[in-house]
């Protein structure tokens, strides 16, 4: 359980002033100067001590991420690009964080930009997070008027943050289709290597981070990384903003330390399971890519990368996606499956043509309108895309079928049966007026 005075995100709800000058009484920018002052080497130190892990959720350290940028600039400039293109279904953390505390990213950016030797920022932002681009934009002008950025400002790193507004492309949020994306061309994922800290934006060094990641930044620095590393569990450390949507009492975001019981976190903090925890049928822990958890394997589950892990499921952006009886599983996973075959891309054959005839099987096993061997047949089609494309849209796409069969299996063969049953008792009559 996280005490109050280790919460990061104290405006997470936007009750409090918003402003700089709010932001500044709570804290931010206290002693930016003084962190950037004792070097690039510390700051990364203790990063990589802190354990934090990528906050978008491939879960990757984000100190060791920043320890890839080359040691000195050369003829390329150095880059820093936040990825604010939140585009999972149920993830809903990035934009709290922009509308309502977003002073804890633009003082990320600047320490981050000075640990990577980069002046300048882009913050993507997704093309239908209008009003949280506007309270960002606000903010990064009042921070300009201030002093915090631009040349000779008082953090001591000259720096600049420019905010890019998306389309409303999911697949932008991959960090190469972003940069591909950010540079004028179409959002479509690049082959690795080389890598972006080698060559990314415009052929240059650069580090791609998400929101969460560059914001609690600041906060680790001040604290200390061995603070941070205090919470949660060793190779899952610290605390982390967990949404929780569905069907509970009370949907929510809210900031809890990593590797809490799920049931925990739902009854402190959403009201409990509707209709009471004998309801709940399945659980999408980390967003709409996450295999689907039956609800006995994830009831007393630490919440974190490791907990998620020992369930054949994953901890993604920590999206909490509750469902209770009253949910049609496979018809919601087959919605799954649309959406993803709908932000493929295109660029590579098993995803382009893969995504497509996964959710036309699966809205076909939404009836029963199958047989039972198309049941292994399209588990096979999954492990085919998986691992087979440029980027993880092919896995995003594959892991929620393999939940749904690993996890709900009778229940499409249950459908199957009643279809073919259907089927008989109206062929039947058809059958006995020819005999006539």
């Amino acid at each position: 359980m996280l005490q109050d005075q280790d919460r990061i995100f104290t405006n997470i709800y936007g009750l409090r002033d918003k402003s700089l000058k709010g932001a500044l009484r709570r804290g931010h920018f206290d002693g930016t100067a003084d962190i950037i002052g004792k070097g690039r080497d510390w700051i990364i130190n203790e990063m990589k001590a802190s354990g934090l892990r990528g906050r978008g959720g491939a879960g990757f350290p984000t100190g060791l991420k920043w320890s890839f940028m080359p040691k000195e600039v050369g003829e390329r400039p150095h880059y820093l690009v936040v990825n604010a293109d939140e585009s999972e279904p149920g993830t809903c953390k990035d934009r709290e964080i922009l509308r309502n505390d977003p002073f804890t990213l633009i003082e990320g950016c600047v320490i981050a930009g000075f640990a990577m030797l980069a002046h300048t920022a882009y913050i993507y932002v997704r093309g239908e997070y209008v009003r949280e681009r506007e309270a960002l934009q606000r903010a990064i002008d009042e921070c300009y008027e201030a002093g915090y950025l631009g040349a000779n400002n008082k953090c001591g790193w000259d720096f600049d943050i420019y905010v890019h507004h998306g389309a409303g492309a999911y697949i932008c949020g991959e960090e190469t289709a972003l940069l591909e994306s950010l540079e004028g061309r179409k959002g479509q994922p690049r082959l690795k290597p080389p890598f972006p800290a080698n060559m990314g934006l415009y052929g240059c060094p650069t580090t791609v981070n998400n929101v969460e990641s560059i914001a609690v930044a600041p906060t680790i620095l001040r604290r200390g990384g061995a603070w941070f590393a205090g919470i949660g569990r060793e190779n899952n450390t610290g605390t982390k903003l967990f949404m929780v949507s569905g069907h509970v009492e009370r949907p929510c975001t809210v900031e809890e330390a990593m590797g809490i019981p799920f049931r925990e976190l739902i009854e402190k903090h959403a009201g409990g399971v509707r209709g009471g925890w004998d309801n709940l049928l399945a659980v999408i822990p980390g967003g709409a890519s996450c295999p689907v958890v039956k609800a006995e394997d994830i009831i007393d589950c630490p919440m974190d990368f490791d907990g998620l892990r020992s369930v054949k499921s994953s901890f993604g952006t920590a999206a909490v996606i509750v469902m209770d009886k009253s949910t049609d599983i496979v018809r919601a996973i087959a919605r799954l499956s649309y959406f993803f075959k709908h932000e493929s891309c295109g660029q590579c054959t098993p995803c382009r043509e893969g995504t497509g005839w996964m959710w036309r099987v699966m809205e076909r096993m939404v009836v029963g309108n199958a047989q039972k061997r198309e049941i292994d047949m399209l588990l096979e089609v999954t492990k085919q895309v998986e691992g087979h494309t440029i980027c993880a849209l092919g896995d995003a796409a594959a892991w929620p079928i393999q939940g749904l069969i690993r996890n709900f299996r009778p229940e499409i063969e249950r459908r199957i049966d009643e279809f073919s049953r259907n089927a008989d008792a109206h062929r039947r009559p058809i059958e006995l007026e020819a005999a006539e």
